[in-house]
């Protein structure tokens, strides 16, 4: 059926939309001003009255307002530490920026240096030579040498090991150490060290192509000679380890050779050698030396079980059995001051120093004991990963034991392995001017 009635919302003119677009603009205007007051407001800050309030420094318990950071963590303050005392030494270290090692000034050595060898005499009131290992491979061993070269009479620095081919020595001198004791106390002997090692190990084999025939070991004698009369070292140290026991003839030549060519010079020729090992002739060996080193620690060592690094007992009845036999003239004690940490999650125990020990001791809470039988102080910790370790190590303790039980012996001098890892407080007993 049709209708002829409009609809109920038909606006025949538009009133009703003009009316409802006006309203929608208003609420936009509205909308976008409310919108633009609330911006405005939160960028800038209100201008408010200044309250009559004391100052935070007046109030009596200002001093809790400051701000207290918590410590950092044992590690970071050891890595902080580390990185603190290396900045100090390279600031101190001659070395020019963008300069390479080589290229450095060195002071030159004295024209006709004074041997300070050991005493022509055994009295017990002669003073024994002072003698310290160092090494490149730690800074702390340059900080140690800085601090304490007035006290040594030698420096034997780890500047020579042996290699293949025609030239069979590869040097390694640190040229910031060298002009050091060039400055500092040119009356200190230079004898670097001449080694076997190799890529981390003692390698035997090498020895043995070094020293196996005539050939070979006049190469090599001809290569420390020249490097000794370049450097006016005052001779060499040789520390040839993992000895073959077929080499160990061909080493004997070798020694022999070299203490004769080297004697025509004037020079000197010492050799390190264990404290403790029947495959040593060391009578025979003292004959063909200057001065022979014996190396009073590595009772037990890297890969052995946990133990004493050199009970005193031990130490006391191997040094009976070695001076039973060799001059105390020509003779050196070497005394250790560092540590093994032994873990059961390695096969192999990494040498620590005596600083690192005594962190470990302090980042683990773990207390440091002294075994009355072996007289060594030893500690054990568990790590964040559930590895057990046990640190055995040596101080100024166990080197002042030693020194004062070898000293009835009258011996040449006393060697520190190695300068950088020691108790700093060895020097209250170790140097020139305090040995007996």
């Amino acid at each position: 059926m049709e209708t002829t009635e409009p609809p109920v919302f038909f606006d025949p003119r538009g009133r009703r939309w003009r009316r409802v677009k006006r309203t929608w603009l208003s609420l936009a205007v509205i909308i976008t001003t409310l919108a633009a007051i609330f911006v405005i407001s939160v960028i800038i800050n209100p201008l408010l009255p200044r309250l009559n309030l004391p100052s935070a420094k007046s109030l009596p318990h200002a001093k809790d307002l400051k701000l207290k950071l918590l410590p950092p963590a044992p590690r970071e303050q050891k890595a902080r530490r580390a990185e603190a005392e290396l900045r100090r030494e390279l600031q101190k270290a001659n070395i020019v920026p963008g300069q390479k090692p080589a290229q450095m000034h060195i002071a030159p050595a004295p024209s006709a240096p004074s041997l300070p060898l050991a005493p022509t005499g055994s009295s017990p009131e002669a003073k024994s030579l002072a003698i310290g290992f160092y090494v490149n491979w730690d800074d702390s061993s340059y900080a140690s040498l800085k601090r304490n070269l007035t006290h040594l009479d030698w420096v034997v620095p780890e500047w020579v090991r042996l290699k293949d081919g025609p030239d069979p020595i590869v040097r390694d001198i640190d040229p910031r150490a060298l002009d050091l004791i060039r400055r500092e106390r040119p009356s200190t002997l230079i004898l670097p060290l001449v080694q076997n090692y190799q890529n981390e190990e003692w390698n035997s084999e090498l020895l043995a192509r070094a020293v196996g025939d005539e050939q070979a070991r006049q190469r090599l004698i001809a290569s420390l000679t020249q490097l000794v009369a370049e450097n006016n070292f005052a001779g060499v140290c040789i520390d040839l380890e993992e000895v073959p026991p077929a080499s160990q003839a061909a080493l004997y030549s070798f020694m022999q050779e070299l203490h004769a060519a080297f004697r025509a010079r004037g020079l000197v020729v010492a050799q390190a050698v264990p404290f403790d090992n029947p495959d040593w002739n060391y009578r025979a060996y003292a004959a063909t030396t200057d001065y022979l080193l014996l190396m009073a620690y590595d009772q037990h060592w890297a890969t052995s079980r946990p133990g004493a690094i050199s009970a005193q007992d031990w130490f006391e009845q191997t040094l009976r059995r070695r001076m039973a036999e060799l001059d105390p003239l020509h003779t050196i004690i070497c005394v250790g001051n560092y540590g093994y940490d032994w873990s059961d999650a390695s096969e192999e125990a990494p040498e620590v120093s005596f600083q690192e020990t005594v962190l470990a001791a302090r980042d683990s809470e773990a207390s440091i004991k002294f075994d009355p039988a072996t007289r060594n102080p030893y500690f054990t910790y568990d790590e964040e990963d559930g590895s057990h370790h046990t640190i055995w190590f040596l101080d100024a303790v166990t080197a002042y034991n030693q020194m004062r039980a070898a000293s009835s012996y009258h011996p040449a001098g006393f060697a520190l392995w190695r300068l950088g890892s020691e108790d700093p407080s060895l020097w209250s007993v170790f140097g020139s001017s305090l040995q007996p």
